[in-house]
């Protein structure tokens, strides 16, 4: 089997790991969206191609890859959406998601220039990439402040939401999820190192929110930001296709099993163990 990589960085921790766990069996390979031709000549499509990159051209590929019959997970669509804050956000609230409540501007400038601001909000970039601006401005004088660094910046406005001060991250991978927790970057002591945290330990409903974030969006590798309300229930602030899930046991595993479910072979199976059968590999069949 064929199974294509659609990234920049292959020796990213999950891919590398799962790389390897596929290797030998199948033939992995990787096509950076960054640099090449789109797509790649006439060579035949993988089996399945995971798209790990989430920028503009990145996307691009996978919608070429996607009309010539590939398989990709997660959708170039639904990467995509995760993409636009403002459309994920009118997406979740739509379905009935706890998804905080998102204004859009067209500029930070505008904003800036705009009525004050009642009570702290939290400002991000509307399209999420590395290193976007995500920041609580509490005063207009801090608000100004961001403006002139990023003036022409098309940005999102989600009302902050009291809380501990860490962020749930919560992961899913086919049907399993991962979790711990990461102190907000909106913090006043920054961000901190992440908190193992077990997923059986989530409060009730939790799990199965992750799992309707993922119907909803149609998405099987995704992380869903998620802050802790107390009595008010959980508030998603974010949703991610394909994010890094570091240093999590098991991710690896869970997504090379995905990877083969939804090329429609069994899934790898554990050392010492005989192979699943494609009724019980972890991860949907047909996932896409």
């Amino acid at each position: 089997m064929r199974i294509g990589l659609v990234t920049s960085d292959p020796g990213h921790p999950l891919l590398a790991a799962t790389t390897a766990l596929l290797t030998g069996a199948h033939t992995v390979g990787t096509l950076d969206p960054e640099t090449g031709e789109h797509p790649p000549g006439s060579e035949p499509v993988a089996d399945v191609y995971l798209l790990k990159a989430r920028t503009p051209r990145a996307i691009s590929l996978a919608r070429a890859l996607e009309r010539r019959g590939a398989r990709v997970l997660n959708s170039a669509d639904a990467t995509a959406l995760c993409q636009d804050r403002t459309a994920m956000a009118d997406h979740a609230l739509r379905a009935g998601l706890p998804f905080a409540a998102t204004r859009t501007y067209p500029t930070l400038a505008r904003l800036a220039a705009g009525p004050g601001l009642s009570g702290p909000v939290v400002v991000k970039s509307r399209h999420s990439r590395k290193h976007d601006l995500v920041a609580r401005v509490d005063t207009g004088v801090r608000l100004r402040e961001l403006a002139a660094g990023h003036p022409q910046e098309p940005v999102v406005v989600q009302e902050f939401a009291p809380n501990s001060g860490w962020d749930h991250k919560l992961w899913a991978i086919g049907d399993r999820i991962f979790s711990a927790l990461r102190r907000s970057e909106l913090s006043p002591e920054g961000r901190g190192p992440t908190r193992p945290l077990d997923p059986a330990g989530l409060p009730p409903g939790w799990a199965a929110l992750v799992h309707r974030v993922g119907e909803v969006f149609a998405l099987d590798v995704y992380g869903v930001d998620v802050i802790d309300r107390g009595a008010d229930g959980p508030l998603i602030v974010d949703i991610n296709a394909f994010p890094g899930i570091r240093a999590q046991p098991g991710a690896a595993e869970a997504l090379a099993a995905l990877t083969l479910a939804t090329a429609g072979a069994p899934a790898p199976a554990p050392p010492g163990r005989q192979a699943l059968r494609p009724a019980d590999a972890t991860g949907r069949p047909d996932a896409l």
